[in-house]
């Protein structure tokens, strides 16, 4: 397929265990014929679940994505800890796993809401002096993390049985859940890793508009118009913003980029603008004294006017 055009949108796919996030961004991107994609929020080769896979201009949603909060729903497997923090790894470490109560378990699950910090798995893409980690740590180095600021809104015991434990958390960026699964483990007195990891949601987004990559394959075989009526429009990644409505001269200075006094109630900070047929403009500014400042001009709507 050697043409590629111009797409813009959003896709939310349901990554399959086994293939990078860029694997997948690559697979979605050939099937669609898209020039421009991006994805957000890297998900481990070996998790599965919600990847916002982005086209065209709704590349430039991708940044706002990134701050997201994310739930997701891990299999711990205790008394077993690897190398990698998940089951792609090798065994480094056993334990006794303590005999606690399903309401012990939720004791020690509780003790991680609200804000902490986090030592980031030497598994990880972070970087050091120009390297990413998980490069240093399969030539067998363990060098020093500084620990980063989470934050858990929520985390629920949804199973325990012999040595698994299922429990589901709602976080902020940056939070691993491989280290979370070990910190746990350690606050009752084992060790564990991560054997499953599935990412229910991002962001405002609906778990029900996940795509499975083998349904994307079926329609693209049917036909590239099957294909991109999957696709979400660029804003529904904003839906956690207020909106402003622009008259037709307004919606035109915003879009070349000059700054305009927009008179409506609408909360200060970061907006969706949307113009005079309610086609999506962009993200912009807004201050408390009603100035609207460009921050992200999008050109979807140039081909329909």
């Amino acid at each position: 397929m050697g043409h590629f055009e111009t797409i813009d949108g959003l896709l939310l796919l349901n990554k399959p265990a086994g293939l990078t996030s860029n694997q997948a961004l690559q697979k979605v991107k050939r099937l669609l014929g898209a020039k421009k994609a991006g994805h957000t929020g890297s998900l481990d080769p070996s998790a599965t679940g919600m990847l916002p896979l982005c086209f065209g201009e709704a590349t430039k949603v991708c940044a706002f994505l990134l701050d997201a909060d994310k739930t997701y729903r891990a299999t711990a497997r205790l008394g077993t800890a690897t190398n990698t923090g998940d089951a792609d790894g090798t065994e480094v470490e056993t334990a006794d796993v303590p005999q606690l109560t399903a309401d012990e378990w939720r004791g020690i699950l509780e003790g991680f809401l609200g804000h902490s910090t986090q030592i980031p798995p030497m598994y990880s893409a972070l970087k050091r002096d120009g390297k990413r980690l998980y490069e240093l740590a399969r030539k067998g180095e363990v060098v020093e993390r500084e620990p980063r600021p989470i934050r858990i809104d929520e985390i629920d015991l949804l199973e325990i049985a012999g040595l698994r434990l299922v429990f589901r958390v709602r976080c902020s960026k940056g939070t691993y859940v491989r280290s979370l699964v070990e910190d746990i483990a350690k606050k009752a007195g084992t060790v564990a890793h991560t054997a499953r990891l599935h990412r229910e949601t991002v962001g405002d987004f609906d778990a029900a508009d996940m795509l499975e990559l083998s349904g994307l394959e079926a329609a693209a075989e049917a036909g590239a118009e099957d294909l991109k009526a999957r696709l979400l429009p660029p804003d529904t990644a904003l839906e956690g913003l207020s909106a402003v409505v622009l008259d037709q001269p307004g919606g035109a200075r915003f879009c070349s980029g000059q700054q305009i006094t927009v008179q409506q109630e609408a909360a200060e900070g970061l907006v969706r603008v949307y113009g005079a047929v309610n086609e999506f403009l962009g993200v912009g500014e807004l201050s408390n004294d009603g100035l609207l400042a460009p921050k992200r001009v999008f050109r979807t709507g140039e081909k329909n006017s």
